[in-house]
């Protein structure tokens, strides 16, 4: 099956959503709540696209709007390119001195006086898109979650307190497209969620690399006894890498 982006013809399967497809082909289209680890929130909507199938459009999201034939679709009409500008408008005046947001705003035209009309709070970064509640859920602890409704709606801990559940991964900062969740390393202690951990040693280099009770949870999790000797993923890729190469030039 083929569809056509942007005049671009492309290769598509039936059931691939658009952004995947835009992606292969080098089709640049903004997107902030996405991942390819945790797909299907559509929460920012940065990503929506003007479809048009036997002469009609139709705006939908990108990175849930499956392929089902063949259609047109454009990501950077006139409309498309307005809707996207009044987003970060929005994300603009949520989080006024975020950096990703504010670099964004300014690439999509976001006038700083439509901004300031608002009261703003410098402090906040976060855009609630849903990301780290989804990561912290697909890991199985469920440490927080969204609380609230409208405007006092927010991510956090259960009751504002330190989660007996959260084993301190920071999955969820990995994921935050604004850097929302802070997570601070310290002389082999970390705090996340007002929650302090000890952190375990790479038996290879020497760096703090996780904390103790992420170690304990993932070797439960896949049912083995915590090996000796815990090493890192970086010096794991470097084993792996020496491996190859060891293979390469004895066969």
């Amino acid at each position: 099956m083929k569809i056509t982006i942007d005049g671009k013809v492309c290769e598509a399967k039936k059931g691939e959503f658009i952004l995947q497809i835009a992606r292969r082909n080098n089709i640049y289209m903004p997107t902030l709540c996405h991942s390819d680890a945790l797909p299907g929130l559509a929460s920012c909507r940065l990503c929506v696209v003007e479809v048009i199938d036997r002469g009609r459009s139709k705006i939908v999201t990108a990175c849930i709007f499956p392929i089902s034939k063949e259609v047109k679709v454009i990501t950077n009409s006139d409309a498309i390119k307005r809707m996207r500008k009044n987003i970060l408008t929005l994300l603009k005046i949520q989080c006024p001195e975020n950096k990703e947001i504010g670099e964004m705003a300014k690439a999509f035209g976001v006038e700083e006086k439509r901004v300031k009309r608002f009261k703003l709070d410098p402090k906040e970064n976060c855009i609630l898109c849903g990301l780290c509640v989804k990561a912290c859920s697909e890991m199985g602890v469920g440490a927080i979650s969204t609380i609230n409704r409208g405007m006092y709606k927010k991510v956090d801990t259960p009751y504002h307190e330190p989660s007996s559940t959260c084993i301190g991964c920071a999955s969820c900062a990995n994921v935050c497209p604004t850097n929302a969740i802070k997570v601070i390393d310290n002389s082999g202690e970390r705090e996340i969620w007002g929650k302090k951990f000890k952190m375990v040693k790479c038996d290879m280099c020497g760096e703090y690399f996780a904390t103790e009770e992420h170690v304990k949870y993932a070797y439960d999790k896949i049912g083995i006894n915590e090996p000796k000797e815990l090493i890192c993923s970086s010096c794991k890729k470097k084993i792996a890498a020496s491996d190859v190469k060891h293979m390469l030039e004895n066969s």
